[in-house]
């Protein structure tokens, strides 16, 4: 499923990232990068930009920008190429009419299709997303495939029905917002022979299901290996913002987008009423059971003692999660809001111009400050109604998480009477080791950029930190 987009139109999201390097500045070398409005943008547009960019650098934000980052001449050759062609359709029968025209399937399961959540986010995709050629072949082909693993989940069930008698118990979630140290937990956990998370290659490409025998030699992994070595090359510079590997842990966003339920969409693409059916309306409960159906299905031939699985999305959805997984166990990370909105705002630009034009920074930057206050809010409710019961989840502070990994982890399995064994710890140790944090050469970025006034925003967050005894990193526009 992870074949690079460009040159196949097959997709998976997070393997698509345009480097910052594109959109990144040098005013005192003159080094200019996509800056402008248009590609062709003359002297005097870039002579106006550089000046309100060197003001930014100085600490006047009151001029904003819409950010038109240059991609790869490839992604641009294609644009162009793609404007001289019919446009690909969004239309929803079309799609599901050419998912199972393709697999020869028609059962797509007790929830499937999903028309509801398909219908809704076809539509935004068409009205609000400002996908360029490339992108809307992207998104095309990425709903449809999440269509083709929906038909093909069911036929495996349908073949092999004692696939549903697999049991998925005493699951560990990871429910952190993104920039909060989710990703490097995630992959720590990984390293413990207990735990089984859900691997990047398996998700992209999870049909045959993985067995344990292959479990670490299947072709499919130099595939993916392959896919990501080549958008390595065509966006170079993405190991600064987000680790990517073939064996890596992969998020759950990316198997719930299967079901166009997923926060997956609206973080790589401007989509307003997508996202606020996705928090208010969507039918969680149903994508929780789906959820389960992929676990049980990955693991009938590659089992486990228990699954680690993590995405920020849970937080918009605690009931539904613990309604489906009533024996979850919960590890909530926690980071000052505006150094994730801060950092968001700085990476999602990359991600975003793969699939759209102008991307506007102050109204991304907006986006994801309600988005977090929202998902954070919303934990709070959920324990104080009591949803989640104390012994169910355990807190994880981002600096106590930097300090001291390795402690954390060990006072994760302290707290669910896991097993913390010495070769698990001496893993743990070896991979930090081996993977520091500025290894890539790191993500830096200010809360100027956000264009956000630091007192509003501290007002919106204020009781979240304060149950959660979360320190503020940000006092001033330059931190």
């Amino acid at each position: 499923m992870s074949t690079h987009p460009i040159l196949t139109a097959r997709i998976d999201l997070p393997f698509l990232f345009i480097s910052k390097n594109y959109c990144d500045y040098n005013v005192k070398e003159g080094w200019y990068w996509g800056l402008t409005s248009s590609p062709d943008a003359g002297a005097e547009s870039l002579g106006g930009e550089v000046k309100r960019i060197a003001n930014r650098l100085n600490g006047q934000t009151n001029n904003v920008m819409s950010i038109n980052p240059h991609p790869p001449f490839l992604l641009r050759a294609a644009n162009g190429l793609g404007r001289l062609l019919p446009r690909a359709s969004l239309d929803p029968d079309t799609l599901i009419d050419r998912a199972c025209s393709k697999t020869g399937l028609s059962d797509f399961g007790p929830d499937g299709p999903f028309r509801e959540a398909l219908g809704v986010l076809c539509d935004s995709l068409e009205t609000e997303a400002n996908l360029t050629p490339v992108g809307r072949l992207l998104v095309r082909q990425m709903v449809q495939e999440g269509l083709e693993n929906q038909l093909q989940v069911q036929e495996w069930y349908r073949r092999y029905p004692e696939i549903a008698d697999q049991r998925v118990d005493n699951q560990l979630i990871i429910i952190g917002m993104p920039r909060t140290g989710t990703t490097i937990l995630h992959e720590l956990m990984a390293l413990d022979p207990a735990n089984r998370c859900p691997l990047t290659w398996e998700v992209a490409h999870p049909f045959p299901p993985p067995e344990t025998a292959t479990y670490d030699s299947d072709p499919r992994i130099r595939e993916t290996a392959r896919e990501l070595k080549l958008s390595h090359y065509i966006m170079p510079g993405v190991e600064n913002l987000h680790r990517m590997g073939e064996q890596l842990p992969q998020e759950c966003v990316a198997i719930t987008a299967w079901m166009f339920t997923s926060m997956q969409y609206n973080t790589v693409l401007r989509l307003p009423h997508y996202t606020e059916w996705l928090m208010n309306k969507a039918d969680h409960a149903a994508m929780y059971r789906f959820h389960r159906r992929v676990l049980r299905y990955l693991q009938w031939r590659c089992p486990a003692q228990r699954w680690v699985t993590k995405t920020p999305a849970h937080l918009w959805s605690l009931e539904a999660l613990l309604a489906e997984y009533p024996d979850a166990m919960l590890v909530q990370t926690h980071r000052d809001p505006l150094k994730i909105v801060s950092s968001l705002t700085s990476m999602l630009p990359t991600l975003r111009a793969a699939y759209a034009g102008d991307i506007d920074l102050p109204e991304l930057a907006r986006e994801w400050s309600d988005n977090c206050a929202d998902a954070l809010n919303a934990s709070v409710a959920s324990r104080r109604a009591g949803a989640i019961k104390s012994g169910q989840v355990i807190d994880i502070q981002f600096k106590n998480f930097m300090d001291g990994p390795a402690a954390e982890v060990e006072r994760i399995y302290q707290h669910f009477d896991l097993d913390f064994t010495e070769e698990f710890a001496r893993a743990i140790q070896i991979y930090i080791d081996n993977n520091p944090a500025d290894k890539h050469g790191g993500h830096k970025h200010h809360f100027s950029d956000t264009g956000l006034d630091i007192a509003s925003e501290r007002d919106k967050v204020r009781d979240y930190q304060d149950y959660f005894g979360v320190i503020s990193e940000v006092q001033t526009l330059k931190e």
